[in-house]
């Protein structure tokens, strides 16, 4: 296959063609006090020895996304894996999904588990989440990989905010999430080596759409999260500091991502002129899952 060719949904195998050892964690459930979304339960996983890595997935996914990251770190870190609200196993409440909120939940969870001034890995959303974490909490981590992040305005992001704006989009994205969750998950997550894709990923992903409230949490995603407003006042917040990030900051684009344009990261580069801004010819938005080694080749060096 090419690469990013996406097959037929009817013919994903069952089990990933790579394994991993993911469900072999035992996942414990935190009860995080958060102001905004008020005492929240979230799915955590650790696993491994060292200090303390925090990793945060994307919209669309899980942490089950860092899986083949666990046996690659896992004898340098205690890797620390959770689902946001409304994702994985997390509770999903009835509130906004605001990134400024998101992010503080992020650190009020750290908190929680003792871990305040980890290092952060945050993929797509959630390095997103990551950097708004930096920036209104510095102290909560002590440097972050930002792995192919969205932050910066597109016309694909005023489009969407503009389709969500309009009565009854939601409820006809609802009704046409629910039709197939697992069709949806296979259709809109894009690896640059589509062959990694099973069912279990299909269903790991697609099992909070089956739920309203699921589906509720993923379309304010859209609307709160990824907000052109909000990330308007992010690159606001971000030139005001001159150049300077308030933690050392690594990201890392793939050049051919068809998810966020990496002209994003090119443009992010510039106005954090502090930051290492470095680049993957063969990889996508999720690297983590579809090139680790080459990912982890430009990641490693700097986390350590």
């Amino acid at each position: 296959m090419k690469p990013f060719e996406q097959g037929r949904f009817g013919d994903l195998p069952e089990r990933p063609r790579v394994s991993h050892p993911f469900f072999s964690i035992p996942a414990q459930r935190v009860v995080v006090p958060s102001p905004h979304f008020g005492p929240v339960g979230l799915s955590v996983r650790r696993v491994g020895q060292g200090p303390p890595l925090v990793c945060v997935h994307g919209l669309m996914t899980s942490s089950y996304s860092f899986r083949y990251l666990i046996e690659r770190l896992q004898d340098r870190f205690e890797l620390v894996l959770f689902d946001l609200p409304g994702a994985g196993r997390s509770d999903a409440p009835d509130v906004p999904y605001g990134p400024r909120e998101l992010a503080d939940l992020i650190g009020d969870l750290m908190r929680a588990l003792g871990i305040e001034g980890a290092r952060v890995l945050g993929n797509s959303m959630g390095g997103y989440l990551g950097m708004w974490l930096a920036l209104r909490r510095p102290h909560a981590m002590s440097r972050l990989v930002n792995l192919h992040s969205p932050g910066l305005v597109t016309a694909r992001m005023t489009a969407l905010g503009a389709a969500l704006a309009v009565p009854g989009s939601r409820a006809l994205l609802d009704r046409v999430v629910a039709r197939d969750p697992e069709r949806w998950a296979h259709r809109n997550v894009h690896y640059y080596d589509e062959t990694l894709k099973s069912r279990e990923e299909a269903r790991e992903y697609g099992a909070p759409l089956t739920r309203p409230e699921g589906r509720r949490a993923f379309a304010r995603y859209l609307a709160d999260t990824l907000s052109a407003p909000a990330m308007r006042d992010f690159e606001r917040s971000l030139r005001a500091l001159g150049g300077r990030f308030p933690v050392p900051l690594r990201m890392i684009y793939a050049r051919r991502d068809p998810m966020v344009p990496p002209a994003v990261g090119a443009r992010l580069g510039a106005i954090v002129s502090s930051a290492e801004l470095t680049w993957l010819d063969e990889g996508s938005h999720f690297a983590h899952v579809d090139a680790p080694d080459a990912f982890l080749a430009q990641a490693l060096p700097f986390l350590a």
